[in-house]
């Protein structure tokens, strides 16, 4: 983890020490007490309500970097979407994910239609400058809709097993959400 650009001003703890914490709690879906135990344990006693405020300023820096670092993705992109829930409101959170398992984008959209398909689509192919050889979907008709529009000549398969790439990216963040509602079991 690159900490040169983690500033020791106004920090207690030095920028090897932060990375490492937003680092434990980004990469292993650990809770704010996890995090707070597991640097305990190593001696550096940190408040959980610190760790929260270095993930709300420097998570997005570290992810950020660790982005840049990417390498350029497959030609073989998986698309899904899965159904969240924020405030009592369902909302959709449309993802892409190469052959490789690397997830390349993610949206989220009050709707499950052509029009937030297109978005998504778009907004791949404008974030890495190039179509790729195939998209792998599920059966919903709005991604051929969408593809039709965006990009004609690109090779669709629609298929419910072909698409257990996408299904099983949502596994992180659906773990993540168990541990924010208390039952991480």
């Amino acid at each position: 983890m690159q900490t040169q650009k983690i500033s020791n001003k106004r920090h207690r703890f030095p920028p090897p020490i932060i990375a490492h914490v937003v680092w434990l709690y980004v990469r292993f879906n650990l809770s704010l007490r996890e995090v707070e135990d597991l640097m305990l344990e190593r001696g550096v006693d940190i408040s959980y309500e610190t760790i929260r405020r270095w993930i709300v300023k420097l998570g997005p820096l570290i992810a950020h970097v660790l982005r840049r670092r990417q390498p350029r993705p497959g030609d073989v992109w998986h698309l899904d979407e899965v159904v969240v829930k924020i405030a009592g409101r369902s909302y959709w959170l449309w993802r892409a994910v190469d052959q490789h398992g690397v997830v390349l984008e993610e949206i989220l959209q009050s709707r499950r239609d052509k029009r937030a398909a297109k978005r998504l689509l778009v907004k791949l192919m404008k974030r890495w400058g190039f179509v790729p050889k195939r998209i792998i979907t599920d059966k919903l008709r709005s991604y051929g809709a969408a593809k039709r529009e965006v990009a004609p000549g690109l090779d669709h398969w629609s298929h419910k097993g072909l698409n257990n790439r996408a299904e099983n990216s949502h596994l992180p963040f659906r773990k993540r959400e168990r541990v924010m509602q208390g039952d991480a079991g």
